[in-house]
């Protein structure tokens, strides 16, 4: 019995390191061992990444023909999977997809959906491509779609864009935006069958993260704050010509830190050919030319008491005023574009709240200020409190000079 033992120990370990084998042999090799229904036979396959997914593809070198098998496995029955090609760059936009899930009558539905921004509901449409034989199954927790693509145009290489996400009724939602739904990008050899993994989508998620902290910070925290300063300080006697350099400081950091966020937006913009989002370019080249503007005036500034320093207090004012609220405008439609988490949208809404209740409580007080200042001066007495008035601000146009920086 002694010498039974080990020989015993012996079987146990090489049975379990047998099995261990076999297993990750099976794992491994997944697409491999996948059986179609119909006696159907693809060449080529390859295990993708994440989010449970598998393609299965022939190529045809002579006609470019690519016959594909896109297997989502895991997946709820109330929940949308889709497989595309981008012919134009990497990532979400611009890619050319094929889009299925289970509707709730149990039927399946499957189209093809060219995705040309951000914020999508993968609306049904035309491919930059011909799409035939177009099917989807959903079986086991596990739906394939099959499609014959002809890519006459596309070369060989392949940027390849999988994913997944939740349903509303019949309407897919946005998948998250974080995890293995953000990675789930590569490209494809057709003819090697490779498949590898791709940095750009990364790269430029970390690019539109970085324009809109940019913008967020310079155009819509930093311009306004700046613009309360020069309002409200200068009323101040002991804030004279402080506030004066505290504006200048703050509005040409803004102006530094714009330029660099307006930059990343054009470098998006090159990298995204075909795909644009007119209103948010637009609106932020009208405030980098109303920003420029705005530096530039400073070196035109007359002195207090030149005859044209009151038509300039109004320009700078107004190009000033303008600029504000064209920037909250157009943050706030970079995050409809972004979708980034709530929590940032609400935390910049923050932020304006609080801004504006400052503002608010500012001009009330500044306001008080003058009204008692004025029944002094009526009455002949000295002037409240050490306050100053403020040029071209209209609640300190009581007769009131402040000194200027």
């Amino acid at each position: 019995m002694g010498g039974g033992r080990p020989l015993t120990l012996k079987l146990t370990l090489s049975l379990s390191l047998i099995t261990c084998f076999l297993l990750s042999s099976s794992y491994g090799q997944n697409c491999a061992k996948h059986s179609f229904p119909n006696n159907r036979v693809f060449k080529t396959c390859s295990d993708l990444p994440v989010l449970n997914s598998f393609l299965h593809f022939n190529y045809d070198t002579s006609s470019s023909k690519l016959e594909i098998a896109y297997r989502h496995s895991g997946i709820r029955s109330s929940r949308w999977v889709a497989w595309a090609i981008n012919p134009t760059s990497t990532g979400m936009v611009g890619s050319q997809a094929l889009v299925a899930y289970q509707q709730t009558n149990g039927t399946m539905r499957v189209y093809t959906s060219p995705i040309t921004q951000y914020q999508t509901q993968l609306q049904e449409g035309e491919l930059s491509f011909n799409v035939s034989d177009l099917s989807a199954s959903y079986e086991n927790d596990e739906i394939i779609i099959f499609a014959t693509l002809g890519l006459s145009n596309n070369g060989t290489m392949l940027n390849q864009v999988w994913q997944e996400g939740g349903l509303n009724g019949n309407i897919p939602q946005m998948h998250v935006t974080s995890g293995a739904n953000v990675q789930s990008m590569g490209t494809l050899n057709l003819v090697s069958g490779e498949a590898g993994t791709s940095n750009g989508g990364g790269s430029k998620l970390k690019k539109r993260n970085i324009h809109g902290v940019l913008n967020t910070v310079s155009w819509g925290i930093l311009m306004p704050m700046g613009a309360i300063i020069a309002r409200y300080l200068k009323v101040f006697k002991s804030a004279d010509p402080a506030w004066f350099y505290l504006h200048v400081l703050c509005q040409f950091s803004a102006y530094v830190v714009g330029v660099a966020g307006w930059g990343t937006g054009l470098k998006l913009g090159s990298e995204s050919v075909g795909i644009q989002f007119d209103a948010h370019r637009t609106i932020g080249i009208i405030l980098f030319s109303l920003g420029t503007l705005q530096v530039f005036a400073l070196l035109v500034r007359p002195k207090p008491e030149h005859k044209y320093r009151l038509y300039w207090n109004i320009y700078h004012h107004l190009v000033g005023y303008t600029v504000i609220i064209l920037s909250v405008i157009n943050i706030f439609k970079g995050f409809d574009i972004l979708e980034p988490e709530k929590k940032w949208k609400h935390a910049y809404i923050g932020v304006i709240v609080a801004l504006a209740s400052s503002a608010v409580l500012l001009e009330a007080y500044t306001w008080f200020v003058a009204i008692r200042r004025k029944r002094s001066e009526s009455e002949g007495k000295l002037p409240y409190g050490g306050v100053n008035g403020g040029e071209g601000n209209g609640v300190y146009g009581h007769g009131v000079r402040t000194q200027q920086a």
